[in-house]
């Protein structure tokens, strides 16, 4: 996949806005099964909104080892929710068109 654009980054914190967080990361922090939940509703939506835990630092640690354990990038962190998104790598199941 290649890196995000500002703008496709732009456009796509502008749909995701209207999502709920699909992935909740419990107290454990960032576990197999969180990381096997992310990839699943990758698959399934290509664009999600993940519910962090800890502090700060803590929670930007765990998107960056997130984002390289799924293959996805981050689009965006607000607070304690991170937006991610993954394209499919098969054009007829994408659900996100991309802008120029």
């Amino acid at each position: 996949m290649t890196d995000l654009s500002g703008k496709q980054r732009r456009w796509l914190r502008g749909r995701a806005h209207v999502l709920k967080p699909v992935v909740q990361m419990g107290g454990k922090g960032l576990t197999d099964t969180l990381v096997a939940e992310v990839d699943r509703a990758l698959d399934s939506h290509e664009l999600i909104k993940v519910r962090l835990t800890g502090e700060r630092e803590e929670r930007e640690e765990a998107v960056v080892d997130l984002v390289e354990r799924v293959g996805a990038e981050t689009v965006g962190i607000t607070g304690k929710v991170a937006i991610l998104f993954r394209q499919n790598p098969l054009p007829e199941r994408r659900q996100v068109r991309l802008p120029g």
